[in-house]
Formats: C-alpha cells, structure tokens, sequence
C-alpha cells in the first residue's frame, strides 16, 4: 500500500474507533453526525448539516459535470443482550477492531470518507464527487437519505456503503410490511357459538407460507413473505376471539411492483390488509454501469441482495458495495477486520476512479 493510502487508513481507523466511542441510535444520532462533520472541517471541507445528515462536495465542484454520491450511514441499532463486550469499547485485537457498528456501516462509512478526502482536491475530476454521512438507515426513517434528496444537486449514480465483502449488490429486495386484520365474532368457548378469529387468521396464514409468486428473478430469486407477529386482544382463555392481527414482512424482487403483490395477496386471503409504506421498493442498476463493470475488473462478483438497505430510497442509479461481512450485522460483539477498511479504501478508489475515466 502506498504512503498515501497508509495514511488515509489510518484517518478512517481513527475516526471509526471515535464513532464507535459515541452512542448513535437511530433517530439519536447528533454527537455521531457532529463528529463527522468535525473531522471534515478539521481537514478544510466546507460541510452542509442537513438534520443529523452531513453532506460535503469536492473542492472543485462543477455543476455542468454528472456527480457521483458516496454514501454510508453513522446509525446504529442497540446493542443485543448477548454482548460480552463494551459495545462502545473500540479495541482492537488480532487484527479486528471490535465494536458497535463497526461492521453495519462504520468500516463502509470511514472507508467512503477516506475515498472523498483522496478526490476532494483534484481539479481534474470527470465526475463531481459528493459525500453524504446520512442518518436513521437501520430504521429506514425519513430523516435520512430522503431527506437530504431534495438539498442535493442532480445526482448520476451513487456507491451506497454496506459490508458486502466488496462484492457488488447490483439488485436488492424491497420491503412491503402489511398490516393485517382477520374479524371473527365473539362468543364463550365451551359453547359451540361464535366465528374464531384466530382460525380465520390460521388459514390466511398457511396460504402465505405455502404460496409462490410465479416470476422468479435471476438475481433476487423468488419473492418471500414470513409473518412475524400475531396476537388478538384476549386475555380470558375462555372467550373466542373476534379479532387477530398478523403483520407479514414481503420480500419482493424486481419482477414485480408492490402493487402486483398486494393484488394477488388480497385475492386469496380474507384478512383486511394495510401495507405501511410503498416506499422501500426493489432496486437494481445496469450490468453494463461503469461502478458494475469498475467492480467486474477487479474481480468483484455482482449478485442480488436480499436485505433493503437506503439504496432503495434513492431515485438514481446505485451500486451497494463495502467492506465488512453483513453475517456479522447486528451480531453480539461485532468487529471488523482493520485489513477490511484498508481493502475497502482501494475498493472505491478504484471504482471512482474507472468512473472517471469511462466519461472520457
């Protein structure tokens, strides 16, 4: 590795292990997004503060040149009770530098900022170059990339920054949570009285675990739907339930609008359903993309990803690519390997920079 990207390491390592140290939940995210801004100014980048999102452009910033967005999240989720760690302790040990959202998406992130401190700079860009350090991803929260959208210049394509082991997630799953609602009538249960919610809920909820969307995707595969909660308003173990709720998480794939789903979902059960939001839609950019075909050269593997990340919450192009193991995410004790950032840092240079050169 060069003196340059030695030194450029050992700034993101730096500010990974002081992001680690400050607690940054969604929606709680000030003291995280104060300190990266901070750290960009220390080095004289003007920064923009948008809620607890920060944005920064290159030093030469052209508004008749396309802009390709860096973009990873400072949030985190809590930290889950199988801990044995400080999950606010950044130490390192055998070369893993451990703790709370070093993995999803502190090493992603410090690596995409390290990348924009390597192109701020140069006057002789193709391609402007814009950083956004955004909130409320692990929530998928309004405060964050959506946000932003409206303050940023046109926006060609963006890296979206999540542990993918440097593989490119040309595609991803959307997200569609219904709501549903199966209406009996009351009535005592040692009587043969009364229409059992609860049953009527059973059945709709065989239909979804035995039934298959017809179109497969190459890249995401089948859609997917798992119901995660139920419950009725009982608490008489003799009274037969009038009302069971069931919420049904939906995995689609790009083959089909949520639309498409909702419909066939609605034609075959009889639970009234409410989808939250049509806002996590999925997602995929060309095969032939200069970021794709950036990332095919260095032998790098596209594939469909199926977790939703804020890529899909962006109305251009992107690519969702870093270093870390998403296997890791959320886990007790996470880490990532201190080699990851460094590779990670190579990894988007080298992407940008065959950005750059395919505008030529």
């Amino acid at each position: 590795m060069s003196d340059h990207l030695s030194i450029l390491s050992e700034k993101a390592i730096q500010l990974l292990k002081s992001l680690i140290s400050t607690p940054s939940f969604s929606r709680d995210e000030s003291a995280t997004a104060d300190l990266i801004a901070e750290f960009l100014q220390e080095r004289g980048i003007e920064t923009q503060r948008i809620g607890n999102n920060v944005v920064a452009r290159n030093k030469h910033f052209d508004s008749s040149k396309l802009t390709v967005l860096l973009n990873s999240h400072h949030d985190t989720v809590k930290p889950n009770a199988q801990y044995t760690r400080d999950p606010f302790s950044p130490d390192i040990e055998d070369g893993k530098l451990y703790g709370l959202g070093s993995n999803d998406a502190g090493g992603c992130l410090v690596s995409l900022i390290a990348t924009f401190l390597h192109f701020h700079p140069k006057s002789d860009l193709a391609y402007n170059v814009m950083l956004a350090a955004t909130a409320e991803e692990e929530i998928s929260g309004s405060g964050g990339v959506e946000l932003i959208t409206p303050h940023l210049p046109p926006i060609d394509c963006a890296l979206v920054g999540e542990p993918t082991k440097l593989d490119l997630a040309v595609a991803e799953r959307g997200l569609m949570v219904l709501d549903c609602v199966a209406q009996g009538q009351a009535g005592h249960a040692a009587r043969n009285e009364g229409i059992n919610a609860l049953e009527l809920a059973l059945d709709d909820i065989q239909w979804i675990r035995n039934h298959q969307f017809a179109h497969v995707s190459d890249l995401l595969g089948a859609c997917k739907m798992t119901v995660t909660v139920i419950e009725t308003p009982n608490k008489a173990h003799n009274v037969i339930p009038a009302e069971c709720k069931f919420v049904v998480d939906v995995r689609v794939n790009e083959l089909y609008s949520f639309e498409e789903i909702l419909e066939e979902i609605r034609s075959n059960i009889s639970a009234t359903i409410t989808p939250r939001s049509f806002r996590l839609r999925s997602t995929s950019i060309a095969a032939d993309h200069p970021l794709v075909q950036g990332g095919i050269k260095m032998g790098r593997n596209p594939y469909g990803s199926p977790t939703t990340s804020d890529k899909a919450l962006m109305p251009f192009p992107a690519l969702k690519t870093g270093p870390g193991d998403s296997a890791r995410s959320h886990s007790a004790n996470e880490y990532i390997y201190i080699d990851e950032i460094r590779g990670g840092i190579e990894h988007y240079i080298h992407l940008i920079e065959h950005l750059q050169q395919s505008s030529s």
